[in-house]
């Protein structure tokens, strides 16, 4: 094993950290949820478990939605703690080319290839989006960034280009067919598609109940 429990451990302290006090739905439980989930789907779908532990726990702390919009200032944090606790200079590589490509960036752009740990943790990381707790993080998310809850003149728009994706300001309810409901047919793993379709099926009842109370005034 190239990663030990203390390098774990400090990678641990280090997430808390850069997650405290966040309510955007991004928060330490976030993390530990999918952290939990990708070593989860690695026992099954195979992976070396702890690069999937490293790379799920350090996973948003390149998001650019926690780093004021910047794609690059999140990966040099996670490059310069890991040189820090001594990881393996290819580890190091692995994981950050895993995080920094992970992220959904819009309905048609084009994924770049992860590793087969980067595609577990994806894979968990999208889970995360779906179901009730998907629906919470959403409408968090949506408070935090002032987004009117649902507009029925708003059209959808499936984003050409992850700079149109990033500074879309449509509302909430939107964000459910531009991206959650697409989820259930991007996941790598067979593991993750068998959990994405229950918690699929979960948002598309939601949806239903909304429309018929709004529908009902």
């Amino acid at each position: 094993m190239e990663i030990s429990s203390d390098q774990i451990n400090l990678t641990v302290e280090f997430v808390k950290s850069f997650h405290q006090n966040e309510a955007t739905g991004h928060d330490w439980f976030h993390i530990q949820r999918v952290t939990n989930m990708a070593k989860k789907i690695g026992r099954l779908e195979g992976g070396e478990i702890d690069k999937i532990e490293l790379t799920a726990l350090l996973h948003d702390v390149a998001d650019h939605k926690l780093n004021n919009g910047d794609e690059k200032l999140g990966i040099k944090k996670v490059a310069d703690f890991l040189d820090r606790i001594n990881i393996p200079e290819q580890i190091i590589k692995d994981v950050l080319h895993d995080i920094g490509h992970l992220s959904y960036k819009g309905a048609e752009v084009k994924q770049i290839e992860l590793s087969l740990e980067g595609k577990i943790v994806q894979d968990a990381d999208r889970i995360d989006a779906l179901g009730a707790i998907g629906i919470a993080r959403t409408f968090a998310y949506g408070g935090h960034k002032n987004r009117m809850i649902y507009d029925p003149e708003s059209k959808l728009e499936m984003h050409t280009d992850f700079e149109k994706y990033k500074s879309s300001t449509s509302p909430t309810i939107n964000h459910f067919y531009e991206k959650l409901l697409l989820l259930k047919d991007r996941m790598n793993t067979s593991t993750a598609k068998g959990i994405a379709d229950q918690r699929h099926l979960f948002m598309e009842n939601f949806l239903e109940q909304f429309y018929h109370e709004w529908d009902t005034n």
